[in-house]
């Protein structure tokens, strides 16, 4: 029993593994398909594509991942949710539309996007799976979801995919939820992002830019450094001083970073191991871009004097030695230009000093600047760049950067001082000394003993940092240089002591001697001093730089009493102020004198936020100490560095309102105050120290107390607007406005804290000092004074920063009230650009979010917009100026976005009257490329989308006129249209477009309502107004955007399910409106035709049948004016060929077309048949143009000429001569293409059959773009011939070009009389006449090709062609190309036709066969000598029968191959020896005709022949045939014995004019060749003629030598027989040049002759058309020769036609006077053969024309020879022609009363 399908509980599920469908119910799947579950049976489920919900099937469970998913029900259905995170869901479909792409950029072969879209998509499956794991911490989690759809949209943006906008979260806008301006922004800002993206990812390879975007985004940068090892040779223990290191100043940057190495080669500290990590900091733009910076290690050994010394006790241990140095260019790390990895090491080389006593700092300016081998001694370290201070790279790279880094601090202050960035670091540098050695022999070796002492000489413990990441010390002990008189140190030390201790500390300095022998050194004292005070007498900071201390001498135990040495200047300059003289070595105090012979010198840098070094700062923060200063102390402030008084922010503040508090009964120092306070302000507005604002904030709310402070702020500022108002000087204020926003927040704080403290006491006197401040700022505003603008400029730009708090403690109604008025007291011309800025803050202030205040502000800014945007004057509205405006209006509309609606319906309606129509027409008139066009636009969406319904019946009303509503009606559509055309959005802004859309569909219905109620009657009709209404909505119905057929399933059902199709709703609004209109409908016809087709074509079938009826409509309307419907049906004829072309319409349009004009037919019997025959006709030809437009990708160009020329043709046989004529060009174009420029020319000339010579106006249809500039009939068709002319002498067909040269001088000389344009045109022909002499137009081969079974498309099914071969090429050749075109089609290996059941059935078989083309007569050459340049021609070209020969078969046939059989030795031999012949007959005449062709191939030729070796080829022949034995045997053969015996006599005169040539034009160093060969020649010549007879031929050495003649008719007329053939079914073609006939052959009855020769005709018939496929009767078969029977002719016979013809022209083809019939002797020497079944070629015909009718074409065959100086050097591909042909139906009758042949043109070369 069958198990039952059932239902599931499994909805959701997705495909492993890829399954292929076998049947019907089956259901083919793809890895990674997802599928909706419906039933399930045993083993397999049942459900549906998710993706393509019409593929309904059955598939196997086990290729199904069942995924868990809640499920939502509603009444008739079911939805599956899914239940990932969006975020997931968005990769999920992100990486479905990825893959599709990326399958696509391996088949089109795009590497490396490829590759970058593989390395994408594995990123986002891993982050994917990481997001799906649930396990990441929510830091790592947010910053993975950055991460991913910052990955998204990047990719999204290569791929030409739509922008995902985003909230700040990350997840995407819903356009629902979110106001049309914030849609907007949103796009702007992620357009922004993803650029700025995508330039960071090109600058990999331009690292300059990544490190410009970098340092731009941040003020600081820190360089992370990982010591990985060093390796070095020391024996000792090691000091490793790390820092960066300026080259170009020669000075250290950085603090140091101290690594203490153990002499075991590892950290002394082993905990350190793998964990010598520092981070660089404080690094600004500054260092970034200076010219180098380096990495440097200066290396100083801890241990004995010489390394050399042995290490026993007598020694002296622990002295600082130099060592070494090691260098690092890291200027490409720190500014970016080369990666950082954090994985990667770097080697930096060690460089030994190279003597005991070179200065470590001397040393690093020598490495840097040359480089040395290190061999093998460094260290290996790790760097990279990071940006952000050190808080900052904590945060962002946790797992570089730890508490346990080691921070080194840049020397000084960093660029910005970050807020709370406490320091109190003085930087000592020892710069060097010089020593006098006194009373030693050698030089002292000096240590410097360095200690930080207080007042009593007490050294303080750990206050001496050697570096950052070492333990502070006590003292500090220099670097020792052997016997320097002059030591260099350049060591740089940090102080830290707690600020208490810094009035009382000084630094001491101790100079000692030290020996290498530990026994000396024990006794050594120190031999001097020098010490200096960190505090300054008037309590500043000692100042940063050198300073030269004085070197005290005397008792070792003196110099450590600090009461001795503190009583002595410690610095020369000290000296030199207070005047003293240093005698030599003059003793000043306690037992210490002051050295004149040494020196010392230290620098210092003091990087504290708690000392300053300005008097002026100090004096002012210790003002109680000395009020008599205070007045200088304040004016004194504004000099004083920013940096300084932004370290002391708040001690500053405190001062300055203590001075203000302690005063308030004075106004003695409020302005000095109120002018500090300013300064102080205006320099936290420093982008140096925009950070301060923090602290500044801070300190207003936690600090600040001083609560009467506000009344004397307020008074001063009042002053100060009071007094500038009347134009009088007042300095501050300028700096005043800027500080406003302060100001404001010091008054407010300070009244909140009054308020607080006194409990709202003194309200009313507040409000009205307030309102009295206001005033003064009005009437600033309205000031006249020349002074005041600047003012004025300032109070519009910082009044609006004050609102935020001054709305704290003032009513808002009458804030919103002061600044009405505040704005509305400004002139109305004036200012407006500072206006329209200053609203736009008003607007974002919180002062705007209340209802009450919009309502008294948002008329005066509504008004101001209006005049600036509508300004008439001269001066256009500056670029800037737009930009503030729609900035203003959309953050009025994306505020009133956010508000109640109730509360903002009549802001809204403001906006709308006052400014819709000004929008509307700035939109109108700005240009598509300017920059803001999309704001304006987002603009005018929003207004439309704020608006309801009742806001549209109010704007409607608006206007007093009807004519006004219709000019805005008219303007508002065309806008519309413009905008859906042109969209003012990039294209990947898919969702704005959509919103813009869906606001402009419901626009566009509420005016259309509004046209239904007052512009449709028969008065107020408007045509033009419903006009542009029909044009915008199906401009609308057919934009891109809309057309979801054409996107993604992922895109497509995004759209679908958020904004529905909306293509249906504007199609169905369109179909009511017109059939609303009634009468008024004639009115649109022709003109809506067009728009309608294209609304019709839109592949959405409910639309579709909605719209077609209106056709119907259409037709019965005009019918019904005029009995006919021409108008409409030429009109959708012309369209309809538009349309199509451009992608629209298949199949199921035509049917759907078809069906509906029927059905509607149907209830009109009056118009029934006329529509029958008008769908009949659109059906037609829409069956070519689809099949067109098919073709038209297609790389066969054959295909593409074939479907130009069927629709060619329908155009002619339907009257459309503009249609037709667009056609030909087009195929003239793809003729062009493959350089085929006679087919080219032949088209051109069936444009110039519609033109008569005629001086009339050209009638517009049979103009062609290309040649408007002519007037008249005759100035186009003399164009054309020109241009056909040059077709012609480019294709080599010269004869055709002096035809057409010969009608335009006829017209030039009998017409027109311009006797110089005929001279010009009979120099042409002349010329084209030398060319037909002198250039070699070489014979082409043909091939029949046949195509047969029903797997060929119709226009090759079941036909032969005639191809024209390329130079050169061998059949085999020409059929691999021709097999490669159909790849599946069989090979015929066959000349027979094949049956019916090859024709029939489903395959493809391909047959190809080579076939020879037979000269016609041509009666103008009877009984005349014509040169065979001119005769050649003929042979190839305007020839209509071609005839090929089928083996004779004996023995059994193969079937599998026909051609394997054999033909009679003796047809043979004859066809070989004609073969021959021929040969040295076309080299004579190709050597007689051109002087300069090389000898060799006649050298070879004729050799190859003559050799006694060969014997003329013959000698077999001789053995074989000419035997009694072989007569006797086959008597019947007597006849072409002779015929061979004939041609091998005729070989010898042959022979004989070949010798002769190379007699003449043979070289001397080939003479002797030749004279062998003509020896050989004679003998042959004996033999020959003693057993053949003589042949003659006529003297080459006549005058006329340079014109050869074609001769040997007889001969000539024999070997047309031969020819046949000798060129049968297998032989290779010689040379060819693809040419085509196309031809459908009938069937030849089988003859019973032995050798049976089929000739293929083409007939001339006055029309070439092709015909569809139908079944063909069976022709009987048409003997070439007169049907009569031919008596047989005897040989003797034969023999005198051919003595007396023989020295006839070959074309000469006068009657034979012998002959008793009329035939030509070609016919006679034809009847010889007996029959010759001959097969009639048909043609393929379009239009009715009997079964069995006999189409054939009159044509010229094109030779398409490379000559040297033409372009059909290049290959000619083959081209069918019957596809090409074209026909005119121009009957003509000529003076001779017949009438002329039809033309039609051949086809291009080009592959099948």
């Amino acid at each position: 029993m069958m198990a039952r399908w059932s239902k599931t509980d499994k909805k959701s599920g997705v495909a492993i593994y890829n399954f292929k469908g076998t049947g019907i119910p089956q259901l083919t799947l793809q890895i990674g398909d997802v599928v909706h579950i419906l039933e399930s049976c045993e083993g397999w489920y049942k459900g549906y594509l998710v993706r393509h919900k019409g593929s309904e099937g059955i598939f196997p469970k086990s290729f199904i991942h069942i995924k868990e998913v809640p499920v939502e029900k509603k009444r008739h259905s079911e939805n599956t949710i899914p239940a990932e995170i969006p975020l997931v869901q968005e990769v999920t479909t992100t990486l479905w539309e990825w893959g599709s792409i990326w399958k696509q950029l391996y088949v089109t072969n795009k590497k490396e996007q490829f590759q970058q879209v593989q390395s994408m998509m594995y990123d986002l499956m891993e982050w994917r799976s990481q997001l799906l794991s649930g396990t990441l911490p929510k830091d790592e989690l947010k910053e993975l979801k950055q991460k991913v759809t910052s990955k998204i949209d990047y990719g999204n943006k290569i791929l030409e995919l739509d922008l995902t906008v985003r909230d700040e979260d990350g997840n995407i806008l819903d356009p629902d939820e979110t106001s049309v301006i914030s849609l907007f922004h949103a796009h702007e800002e992620a357009t922004n992002k993803i650029t700025e993206r995508i330039k960071e990812e090109m600058s990999k390879d331009q690292p300059d830019f990544a490190s410009y975007s970098r340092m731009s985004s941040s003020p600081t940068h820190s360089l992370y450094v990982f010591v990985r090892n060093f390796v070095c040779r020391i024996g000792e223990d090691a000091e490793l001083f790390m820092s960066l290191y300026d080259p170009l100043k020669s000075t250290i940057i950085s603090e140091n970073y101290l690594v203490r190495w153990g002499s075991r080669g590892f950290p002394k500290e082993i905990d350190m191991l793998n964990n010598l990590k520092v981070v660089f900091t404080d690094l600004g733009n500054k260092d970034l871009s200076r010219d180098k910076i380096y990495l440097v290690c200066q290396i100083v050994r801890v241990g004995r004097m010489d390394l050399r010394d042995s290490n026993s006790k007598k020694y002296t241990q622990g002295l600082r030695r130099p060592f070494g140095v090691a260098v690092m260019d890291i200027t490409d790390v720190i500014k970016g230009k080369a990666e950082g990895d954090e994985e990667k090491q770097h080697f930096i080389p060690f460089h030994p000093v190279m003597a005991e006593n070179d200065f470590l700092h001397s040393l690093l300016s020598k490495v840097t600047a040359s480089k040395g081998d290190s061999g093998g001694q460094g260290l290996w370290v790790t760097v990279k760049m990071l940006v952000g201070d050190v808080i900052q790279t904590r945060k962002d790279y946790p797992h570089l950067v730890d508490r346990t880094t080691v921070v080194a601090r840049k020397l000084g202050f960093p660029e910005i001082i970050m807020p709370g960035d406490i320091r109190n670091d003085i930087y000592i540098t020892l710069l060097h000394g010089d020593f006098d050695k006194y009373n030693k022999t050698t030089q002292r070796n000096v240590e410097v003993i360095m200690c930080v002492c207080d007042e009593e000489g007490r050294v303080m413990p750990n206050a001496v940092c050697l570096g950052a990441g070492d333990k502070p010390v006590s003292e500090y002990r220099s670097v020792l240089y052997y016997q320097v008189k002059q030591p260099r140190w350049m060591e740089t030390l940090k102080v830290a002591v707690p600020i208490e201790d810094m009035q009382r500390i000084h630094l001491r300095f101790m100079f000692r001697h030290r020996s290498s022998q530990e026994s000396k050194d024990k006794g050594e004292k120190n031999f001097a001093m020098a010490y200096i005070r960190l505090m300054k007498e008037d309590g500043t900071t000692l100042q940063d730089g050198t300073h030269d201390l004085l070197v005290l001498k005397g008792d070792s135990k003196k110099m450590e009493d600090a009461n001795a040495y503190l009583t002595l200047p410690s610095t020369r300059q000290h000296i030199e102020n207070k005047g003293t003289i240093i005698g030599r070595s003059s003793s000043i105090a306690g037992g210490l004198s002051v050295s004149s012979r040494d020196a010392f010198y230290i620098s210092t840098l003091v990087c504290s936020t708690k000392l300053t070094q300005n008097v002026g700062l100090l004096g002012l923060l210790k003002w109680r100490m000395k009020p008599e200063l205070l007045q200088e102390n304040l004016e004194k402030l504004k000099i004083v560095d920013g940096e300084e008084v932004v370290k002391f922010l708040q001690d500053t503040l405190d001062a300055l309102f203590n001075i203000m508090m302690e005063h308030s009964h004075s106004n003695e120092y409020d302005i000095l105050v109120f002018d500090a306070l300013i300064y102080i302000i205006g320099l936290i507005a420093d982008r140096k120290f925009q950070h301060f604002n923090t602290v500044l904030e801070a300190y207003i709310q936690q600090h600040f107390s001083a609560t009467l402070a506000y009344k004397k702020l307020m008074s001063v500022l009042k002053t100060y607007l009071d007094t500038s108002s009347r134009g009088e000087q007042c300095e501050p204020i300028l700096r005043t406005l800027k500080a406003l926003e302060y100001v404001f927040k010091f008054i407010v704080r300070s009244r909140t804290l009054f308020s607080q403290l006194y409990e709202g006491k003194e309200q009313i006197e507040f409000e009205e000092s307030m309102r009295r401040l206001f005033e003064s700022i009005n009437n600033l505003m309205k000031s006249q004074y020349k002074t005041a603008i600047l003012l004025q400029v300032a109070a519009l730009k910082y009044i609006p920063s004050v609102l935020h708090d001054v709305e704290m403690v003032f009513d808002a109604k009458l804030l919103s009230q002061l600044l009405y008025e505040f704005y509305t007291c400004i002139p109305p011309v004036k200012l407006q650009k500072q206006k329209v800025q200053s609203m736009k803050e008003i607007v974002l202030s919180n002062l705007f979010k209340k209802q009450e205040c919009r309502d008294i502000l948002l008329p005066v800014i509504t008004k101001e917009l209006k005049e600036l945007l509508e300004r008439k004057d001269d001066q256009q509205l500056q670029a800037q100026e737009k930009k503030y405006c729609v900035e203003l209006l959309n953050s009025i509309l994306e505020v009133l976005s956010c508000q109640d609606p109730a509360s903002t319906y009549n802001h809204i309606q403001e906006i709308m009257v006052q400014l819709l129509r000004t929008v509307n027409r700035t939109v109108i008139t700005m240009g598509r490329d300017d920059p803001l066009i999309s704001h304006f636009v987002a603009c005018m969406t929003a207004i439309l989308n704020q608006m309801n319904n009742q806001h549209y019946s109010v704007y409607i009303e608006t206007f007093q006129t009807s004519s006004e509503l219709v000019d805005f009606l008219m303007e508002t559509f065309i806008m519309f249209k413009d905008l859906i055309g042109k969209n003012v959005y990039p294209s990947d802004w898919m969702a704005m477009s959509m919103v813009q859309n869906r606001v402009f569909l419901r626009a566009i219905n509420k005016f259309a309502e509004t046209m239904n109620q007052k512009f449709l009657e028969n008065m107020n009709f408007e045509v033009q107004l419903w006009n542009n209404y029909f044009h915008l909505a199906v401009a609308f119905i057919t934009q891109d955007s809309l057309q979801l057929e054409n996107f993604s399933h992922a895109k497509s059902s995004k759209i679908q399910n958020k904004y529905g199709d909306m293509r249906c709703l504007i199609g169905f609004a369109i179909r009511d409106m017109w059939y609303k209109l009634d009468h008024n409908k004639i009115c649109f016809i022709p003109g809506m035709v067009g728009p309608i087709l294209e609304m019709t074509l839109i592949p959405e079938v409910e639309l579709q049948k909605a719209t077609i009826p209106i056709f119907f409509d259409m037709m019965l309307c005009e019918y019904q004016r005029t009995g006919e419907f021409k108008k409409f049906e030429n009109e959708i004829i012309l369209k309809l060929d538009h349309e199509v072309e451009g992608g629209r319409g298949d199949e199921h349009y035509m049917q759907l077309f078809e069906s509906i004009l029927t059905e509607c037919a149907g209830q009109h019997p009056g118009i029934c048949h006329l529509v029958g025959r008008f769908v009949c006709l659109v059906k037609g030809l829409l069956e070519k143009l689809l099949d067109y437009r098919t073709v038209m990708n297609d790389e066969n160009k054959d295909n593409r000429m074939s479907c130009t020329v069927n629709l060619l043709n329908f155009y002619k046989n339907i009257n459309r001569e503009e249609m037709y004529i667009r056609y030909l060009y087009k195929l003239r174009d793809l003729h062009l293409d493959c350089e085929n420029y006679t087919e080219a020319a032949y088209t051109l000339l069936l444009h110039t059959w519609l033109l008569k010579w005629s001086d009339e106006q050209c009638a517009p249809q049979v103009m062609s773009t290309e040649f408007q500039c002519s007037q008249t009939y005759r100035q186009l068709k003399e164009n054309l011939y020109e241009k056909i002319i040059e077709y012609f002498d480019k294709g080599k067909m010269w004869e055709e070009a002096i035809a057409l040269c010969k009608e335009l001088a006829d017209q030039y000389e009998k017409e027109v009389f311009d006797y110089e344009l005929l001279s010009q045109n009979l120099i042409q022909q002349a010329k084209f006449y030398e060319n037909i002499m002198k250039i070699l137009r070489p014979k082409p081969d043909y091939f029949a090709v046949g195509y047969y079974g029903q797997g060929f498309p119709t226009f090759l099914r079941n036909k032969v062609f005639i191809y024209r071969g390329k130079e050169y090429e061998r059949r085999e050749d020409f059929q691999a190309q021709l097999m490669s075109q159909f790849p599946s089609a069989e090979k015929m290996n066959t000349t027979s036709p094949p049956g019916e059941e090859v024709k029939s059935s489903p395959g493809q078989y391909i047959q190809c066969f080579t076939v020879q083309p037979v000269l016609e007569e041509q009666p103008r050459f009877k009984n005349k000598a014509v040169p065979d340049q001119i005769i050649n021609f003929y042979k190839s070209n305007n020839v209509h029968l071609f005839h090929y020969s089928r083996p004779v078969r004996k023995g059994s046939v193969d079937p599998e191959n026909e051609f394997a059989t054999t033909i009679s030795p003796l047809e043979n031999a004859i066809e070989t020896m004609s073969m021959t012949n021929e040969k040295i007959l076309m080299m004579i005449n190709q050597y007689q005709s051109d002087e300069n062709l090389p000898i060799n191939p006649l050298s070879m030729l004729l050799n190859g022949i003559v050799d006694p070796a060969v014997m003329g080829g013959f000698a077999k022949y001789e053995k074989a045939f000419f035997t009694d034995e072989y007569s006797r045997d086959h008597p019947q053969d007597l006849e072409k014995l002779n015929r061979l015996k004939d041609l091998i006599a005729w070989q010898i005169p042959f022979l004989g004019a070949g010798i002769k040539i190379h007699e003449r034009r043979v070289s001397d160093n080939l003479r002797p060749f030749h004279d062998r060969m003509e020896e050989c020649f004679k003998h042959l010549k004996v033999k020959v003629e003693k057993q053949y007879g003589a042949r003659e031929l006529p003297d080459f050495d006549d005058k006329r030598l340079g014109r050869p003649r074609s001769m040997l008719r007889s001969y000539r007329q024999l070997s047309v027989i031969s020819l046949s053939s000798m060129n049968s079914d297998c032989s290779t073609p010689n040379k060819t040049t693809s040419e085509s006939f196309d031809l459908e052959v009938a069937l030849p009855k089988q003859g019973k002759a032995e050798s049976e020769e089929t000739a293929l005709q083409i007939n001339p018939h006055p029309e070439v058309k092709r015909r569809k496929s139908k079944k063909r009767t069976k022709r009987s078969s048409v003997v070439f020769a007169d049907e009569k029977t031919v008596p047989d002719i005897s040989i003797s016979d034969m023999k005198c036609v051919l003595r007396k013809y023989e020295f006839m022209s070959d074309t000469n083809l006068s009657e034979h006077a012998v002959a008793p019939q009329k035939t030509s002797v070609l016919k006679q020497m034809s009847s010889v053969s007996r029959s010759m079944p001959v097969i009639p070629g048909l043609t393929l015909t379009v239009g009715p024309v009997a079964p069995d009718e006999t189409i054939a074409s009159h044509r010229l065959s094109q030779p398409v020879f490379p000559s040297t100086s033409d372009g059909d050097k290049k290959t000619l591909k083959k081209k069918k022609v019957n596809q090409l042909f074209k026909t005119m139906r121009i009957s003509r009758v000529l003076e001779d009363g017949k009438q002329s042949v039809e033309h039609h043109f051949k086809s291009s070369s080009t592959d099948l």
